[in-house]
């Protein structure tokens, strides 16, 4: 497990066993997950294929309670995004970028009130992923995936397949100015809750 730049989001890469049969990895075991100081329960878990070019977020929930996800790609690529949406924290406006595939097998935990997106590299991509809350559409924010002050260096070697409503979401300055995002003081008080 490897933090990233942004407080509450971490990188696993499982150790892989593999004989002449194929191989196994653990892509989550709750005892690794532990390790991020981030209590995780599991409440739902999701499978996304897309086609090359799809680009999906920046999603967001409100906190609390959020929604923490942890995030693999099984097949095809993705780049996986996190932004930091709480305001007043450290890194606010800031992002990261991580490559899943199945080659790497990395997975990604991201804490609640940081934003996710991801862009498929490949036709046919999968990513399955585990939430630690349902789905619930009026908790459920974006901010423009393609918001220039986001900074995002997403490939420009094909055109992005974005859906209706991920078209429609605010900017960032839109999205603080209307007080849309999570803050950062709100989060830290969830994350220490028993």
């Amino acid at each position: 497990m490897d933090s990233l730049t942004i407080e509450g989001a971490y990188v696993f890469t499982p150790r892989v066993h593999g004989d002449e049969r194929g191989s196994f990895h653990e892509w989550f075991h709750q005892d690794v997950q532990q390790k991020t100081g981030h209590t995780f329960g599991l409440a739902q878990a999701n499978c996304s294929v897309s086609s090359r070019g799809v680009l999906r977020g920046v999603h967001f929930a409100d906190v609390p309670p959020g929604q923490a996800k942890y995030v693999t790609c099984v097949r095809g690529a993705i780049m996986d995004v996190i932004v930091d949406l709480r305001v007043g924290s450290p890194t606010f406006g800031r992002h990261e970028a991580v490559r899943l595939d199945p080659d790497n097998r990395r997975c990604l935990f991201i804490a609640e009130g940081l934003g996710h997106a991801f862009l498929a590299l490949t036709d046919d991509t999968m990513v399955i992923y585990l939430c630690s809350e349902p789905y619930t559409p009026q908790r459920e924010h974006g901010v423009h995936p393609l918001d220039p002050e986001l900074g995002i260096a997403w490939p420009s070697d094909m055109e992005f397949v974005i859906s209706a409503k991920d078209a429609a979401s605010p900017s960032l300055a839109e999205a603080r100015e209307s007080g849309l995002l999570p803050g950062y003081r709100e989060c830290l008080d969830f994350y220490a809750r028993p």
